[in-house]
């Protein structure tokens, strides 16, 4: 007997969904019945996850849109472009749009440290001290926004991965890949199927007693 889809009927925003995490979080969202609008500032890679999602799950709408979500203006925009194209408003929302620029303190620019905090703000390792900033400043927002929100029944919560085999860690030297892997108790990279698991159980009403909180998806690389 199949199981029932926990995400029928429900409309999930899914930013960074051209690739990666974010189109593994689409698919995954899809296939528990939720219609999918995939936003990506990549326009001919996002129509490429909304085509694989209409041939494997063809019983929703998906519908791919382009936004940059650093900024507040194409939001709103993009925001008007879903409430015209769908019939109900969207009930989950995951942000996997994200950017690194990988560079020492003292070789950082002002550019490449605001760029990545616009993008992934709006872990630490070595060289990748804008990174860290940002990932821990969406862990505090997520925090706030999860105890201001849940009076509404809005719950708020943050998925954070470790490395995972995507177009961005496949620009990672083999020999850092190497050991990091290493260093992982379960002795592999994560797969972005593993991240999405996660998001959808958070996205359904399995998790509904859980709020602000910040779940690992890292093989254990921080024990």
């Amino acid at each position: 007997m199949a199981a029932p889809l926990r995400l029928l009927q429900r409309l999930a925003v899914v930013t960074g969904g051209s690739s990666g995490i974010g189109r593994a979080v689409a698919q995954r969202l899809a296939k528990e019945g939720a219609a999918i609008a995939v936003v990506d500032l990549n326009e001919s890679a996002a129509n490429e996850t909304v085509q694989m999602l209409s041939c494997d799950h063809s019983g929703q709408k998906h519908v791919a849109f382009v936004a940059d979500i650093s900024s507040s203006e194409s939001v709103e925009r993009l925001m008007s472009q879903i409430q015209s194209c769908f019939s109900y408003p969207p009930s989950i929302s995951v942000n996997s749009a994200g950017i690194t620029r990988d560079e020492f303190l003292l070789r950082l620019t002002e550019e490449a440290f605001d760029t990545v905090l616009k993008v992934n703000l709006k872990v630490g390792n070595l060289g990748q001290i804008n990174y860290a900033a940002s990932k821990a400043g969406v862990e505090a927002l997520t925090k706030t926004a999860a105890k201001e929100l849940a009076r509404y029944g809005i719950r708020c919560n943050t998925v954070l991965p470790g490395f995972i085999d995507t177009p961005m860690t496949q620009k990672v030297p083999q020999k850092v890949l190497d050991k990091f892997t290493g260093m992982i108790p379960l002795e592999r990279l994560g797969d972005p199927t593993d991240v999405a698991d996660v998001c959808a159980f958070l996205a359904s009403d399995d998790s509904s007693y859980i709020t602000g909180a910040s779940i690992e998806v890292t093989g254990g690389i921080f024990l």
